[in-house]
């Protein structure tokens, strides 16, 4: 059956293999990315390497929210139904800020965005007669401080890349229990992939990216995953896969993660 698969931050690395493979199983395909040229000749390659011509894609800054905002209108607009959102975008290692009120540009990509794009094109998403949504969370989590959320400096890249990659598993889970016909889980997909990311953060890696890819195609569309809603996936735990386990204890936390879901609305709305 021919899904409609959006998925973000899918110009290389493990979102541009996850959607080959989609491509490759005849679904109509949205990948994103920042750049509009390279957008252009990913989307290119992989109606040639699947010779699917459903392809279609995105161009939005995630360290933008108004530009988030803009992409989020055009997918509404564009797409009558979305089967499938996989939240994939994400950043560590960089030189670059935000310019959303001062908050780490970690913060905003990884956690403000892919909220703020998912609540906006929920519509579409309920249209879907088994919706699922993937966000791609990290074996690195930590406590979301007080003044990580008032755009306050964090103490280094890691720390707010934790921060960020927690902060998105606590929604999901909060996002599972307040749409319950929508199938919705956290993965860390595995700890130093073979991506671009991995490598210039680390300038090493232990694993290839498709080990990331295998598994976020797997929980998108299995039936082994149909009803697993609200749960954590940790891909690190086996070989070749992994197994659902415990994410950090702040995702259980009913008053954390109440808090952080107030202070993130007040933050984007306000």
């Amino acid at each position: 059956m021919n899904k409609t698969i959006l998925i973000t931050g899918s110009t290389d690395g493990i979102g541009k293999l996850t959607a080959i493979q989609f491509a490759k199983d005849g679904h109509t395909i949205y990948i994103h990315g920042r750049n509009k040229e390279k957008l252009q000749r990913t989307t290119l390659e992989i109606k040639e390497v699947s010779g699917n011509k459903n392809i279609g894609g995105f161009t939005s800054d995630f360290s933008n929210l108004d530009d988030v905002k803009h992409m989020a209108k055009h997918i509404n607009n564009e797409i009558p139904k979305l089967d499938i959102l996989i939240n994939n975008a994400g950043i560590f290692k960089t030189t670059a800020t935000s310019n959303f009120k001062n908050f780490d540009i970690r913060l905003v990509v990884n956690y403000f965005a892919p909220y703020l794009l998912t609540n906006t094109i929920l519509p579409i998403i309920k249209k879907s007669e088994a919706p699922r949504i993937i966000n791609l969370s990290s074996a690195a989590q930590s406590h979301v401080t007080d003044e990580a959320l008032a755009g306050m400096d964090i103490q280094n890249s890691s720390e707010a890349y934790s921060q960020s990659k927690l902060a998105l598993t606590m929604w999901s889970f909060y996002f599972a229990k307040t749409n319950s016909k929508i199938m919705t889980i956290a993965v860390n997909p595995g700890s130093l992939l073979n991506t671009k990311m991995a490598n210039e953060a680390y300038g090493q890696h232990w694993s290839s990216a498709t080990k990331g890819s295998d598994i976020i195609y797997d929980l998108a569309v299995s039936e082994e995953y149909k009803n697993s809603t609200g749960k954590y996936f940790d891909n690190d735990k086996g070989n070749p896969k992994g197994f659902f386990a415990p994410a950090h204890p702040d995702a259980y936390d009913e008053n954390l993660i109440l808090a952080l879901i107030t202070k993130t609305e007040d933050i984007i709305n306000n």
